[in-house]
């Protein structure tokens, strides 16, 4: 395998689930879920270079995460794919968090996937986006999908994809996070699976204008009354703000907004003070 000379420069970019439907609790204890998972261009970035000591390490800036190097995503990623080839050059990986931690955004899942996808591109590794999702599958439930990029439909305990059709294009889209964070762990333990009379696949389907109360994130149940801060944020979204459809993404504790005309992000900031926001119209 060959060393390389260039730096690789990557944007891994957040998620959002559009409902999340939890329906049964499996003997392994995991949950079968249902959800629309959609990239969005909230974006960390990633750097790789060639190593200098012989040692490959990562060195985290901007947002805190409270994990030490060897244990975060990305260093699992580089080793699960170095057992997957055979081994890897040293590198050095240094990633600069930009999307909240903790927050339903699949952050952390887009940086391993990255640098899954920018290590088979940076050593012509060859391997497939099929065998690089399940190397990815083996980090976390999230992970697959940032190999593939785009909008899917996730099932199973949500490592099962397959691509779906949804047009946000034209609406603007706000995500806030409120200063707490919400342990998935804990998310799961307090909720309450159930099969829906209409599966999450046909419900998407209705405009989005009718989404509100009928595609729902069943986490919300238990996170909000637990997280009282995460509810305020939907609630002003919805009644202050005149959100179309505003949902908790993942187990929280981000929640979005689709709104049906232009926001300005100034506004968002001053609105949800000490909060992390996000603003872009979609296309």
């Amino acid at each position: 395998m060959a060393k390389f000379a260039a730096d690789m420069i990557l944007f891994p970019n957040a998620k959002i689930n559009l409902g999340l439907d939890i329906l049964r609790r499996r003997p392994d204890g995991y949950h079968d879920i249902e959800t629309v998972m959609v990239p969005v261009a909230w974006r960390d970035v990633l750097e790789i270079v060639p190593s200098r000591t012989g040692e490959t390490t990562l060195t985290v800036s901007g947002r805190e995460v409270n994990c030490p190097p060897e244990k975060n995503l990305v260093m699992k990623a580089y080793r699960a794919l170095g057992s997957r080839v055979g081994g890897l050059p040293p590198v050095e990986i240094y990633l600069r968090k930009v999307i909240p931690d903790g927050a339903g955004l699949g952050g952390g899942s887009a940086d391993a996937s990255f640098i899954l996808t920018g290590l088979n591109d940076l050593f012509s590794l060859g391997l497939s986006d099929g065998e690089l999702a399940a190397v990815a599958a083996g980090l976390g439930a999230d992970c697959p999908l940032f190999v593939y990029n785009r909008p899917m439909l996730a099932t199973g305990t949500g490592t099962r994809l397959e691509p779906i059709g949804v047009d946000l294009a034209g609406l603007t889209l706000v995500i806030v996070k409120p200063p707490v964070s919400v342990p998935t762990a804990a998310a799961y333990a307090a909720v309450t699976p159930s099969v829906p009379d209409v599966p999450l696949r046909e419900r998407i389907k209705l405009p989005v204008d009718r989404w509100q109360d009928v595609v729902v994130n069943d986490f919300e149940a238990s996170v909000f009354p637990a997280y009282p801060e995460v509810a305020a944020v939907k609630r002003a979204l919805i009644k202050d703000m005149g959100a179309v459809y505003a949902s908790m993404s993942g187990s929280g504790s981000a929640v979005f907004g689709l709104f049906g005309r232009d926001i300005l992000a100034d506004g968002v900031t001053r609105r949800f003070p000490g909060c992390a926001t996000f603003v872009m119209r979609l296309e």
